[in-house]
């Protein structure tokens, strides 16, 4: 039985990773600080399922003081999800949390790894590497150019995975997910966002005038592109993890009003400093490589999110 330690395993996309695992026979350690960036309840209720689960093991703890030598002395496999997610409050004093977070608890697994015989380790990205981007769709080659203080330091721990490739052997593979969204999704991400305003009678703030666009990519695609990278990713690549489905932000509500039977109320609010304008992502790497095609509309992924939001706001 192969060994898994997935961090930020309380998380949205790791903890269904963490399902995934578990079912396909691996033997699971889930790492979670249950930082207070969204409610403790919501990662609660995503962990609850696994805790159940002889062949997971779960430790609250911080990357950057737990004894990470001995956590990682008998794993196969590394999914480093853990980060502090968000690009609106990625300024000012909070950027030190992201420098923790994202860069030196990074740099603290890496330098474990190293000394390890890790067969895989894959890193979760984000599409916010590529912030105002001048190509569209994104390739891997594409510039960078992070547009939230949250990006660079997503950068920045993407390029610590390449170093310690190239220096040290750690067998790094870095996924750029496109906005991802689902059952589960933290309540910053739009989706999460509106279906509660929804379910609550509420008005949806809409940030900008509604022209920016997105490449929305569901859970269980994302989960596969995982699987995939874990049997068929090179090391030292990176790769684009898109849906396949870009669309304005204002062409969404109508899509909305039709999943949930109710008229969308929205309210205008000035555009939010870090909001990349479009993100869009040329996924023939990732086709080629890992054999990686999404299979989820976004219509179907849409009414899945909604289903588990009406029954998370209506308890």
């Amino acid at each position: 039985m192969m060994n898994c330690l997935v961090t930020g395993a309380a998380g949205f996309i790791a903890s269904h990773l963490c399902r995934r695992l578990l079912k396909e026979g691996f033997k699971v350690v889930g790492i979670d600080s249950f930082t207070d960036f969204y409610p403790k309840r919501i990662k609660e209720k995503n962990i609850k399922p696994l805790i159940k689960d002889e062949n997971f093991e779960f430790i609250t703890g911080d990357l950057n003081d737990l004894d990470l030598k001995k956590i990682l002395k008998k794993t196969d496999y590394v999914f480093h999800h853990a980060a502090q997610a968000g690009v609106r409050t990625s300024w000012g004093d909070n950027f030190s949390v992201y420098l923790e977070n994202n860069i030196g608890a990074t740099q603290k697994l890496l330098e474990v790894a190293k000394k390890l015989s890790l067969k895989k380790f894959i890193y979760a990205s984000s599409s916010s590497v590529y912030g105002n981007c001048p190509d569209l769709p994104m390739s891997e080659t594409s510039p960078l150019h992070p547009f939230s203080p949250y990006g660079v330091t997503k950068l920045a721990a993407e390029n610590l995975c390449l170093l310690y490739c190239k220096n040290y052997g750690v067998p790094s593979i870095s996924l750029r997910f496109f906005t991802v969204y689902g059952p589960g999704q933290r309540p910053d991400m739009a989706f999460h966002k509106f279906f509660k305003a929804i379910a609550k009678d509420k008005q949806i703030p809409v940030y900008g005038d509604g022209n920016q666009t997105r490449d929305f990519t569901y859970i269980d695609d994302v989960i596969d592109a995982n699987f995939a990278s874990l049997k068929k990713g090179k090391v030292g690549e990176i790769y684009n993890i898109g849906g396949g489905t870009r669309k304005k932000l204002k062409d969404i509500f109508p899509l909305l009003e039709n999943i949930c039977q109710k008229q969308v109320r929205l309210v205008r609010k000035e555009k939010q400093k870090g909001d990349a304008p479009h993100t869009f992502a040329n996924i023939e790497k990732a086709r080629k490589d890992l054999n990686f095609s999404p299979q989820t509309k976004l219509r179907d992924g849409l009414k899945e999110e909604w289903l588990w939001a009406k029954k998370l706001y209506s308890s």
